[in-house]
């Protein structure tokens, strides 16, 4: 399970570049929950950890699911791996605090704001749309 956040502030939104196993794309701030902790808590931290600010939650957007299928799965070498199956809590969310800052050893290596009407012709991945969906920001 995993929670994240769509933040937009003065006709821009907040995307980190994620980058992993050869893959990348602009994404939504957040990722897995720890744990036993709270989806809230946790997408408060991973969009600290890959954005710098800090934020305040307006609510709940939706809720997403995926199955990814064993071979689109970013896996070690030589692991053996079958599909998954993410559930990914949306939130809305506003700065509050903090600086821009790119997250140092995550799977994120940069982050940015970008205009509203530039998020389509990103390269990205497909929760960023998912998203956009349920903020009333894409028909």
């Amino acid at each position: 399970m995993a929670a994240y956040a769509v933040i937009v502030d003065q006709g821009a939104m907040l995307l980190p570049h994620w980058s992993d196993g050869g893959r990348s794309g602009w994404t939504l701030p957040g990722g897995g929950l720890e744990p036993g902790e709270h989806p809230d808590d946790a997408v408060v931290r991973e969009v600290r950890e890959e954005t710098g600010y800090d934020v305040a939650l307006d609510g709940i957007l939706g809720v997403d699911s995926i199955v990814i299928p064993a071979e689109r799965r970013i896996v070690d070498q030589g692991a053996v791996a079958g599909p998954v199956h993410g559930i990914r809590i949306v939130y809305r969310a506003h700065v509050v605090g903090g600086e821009l800052t790119v997250e140092a050893d995550g799977t994120t290596d940069d982050v940015a704001w970008h205009r509203l009407d530039d998020v389509a012709r990103l390269d990205r991945v497909e929760l960023v749309d998912a998203a956009r969906r349920m903020a009333g920001l894409l028909a």
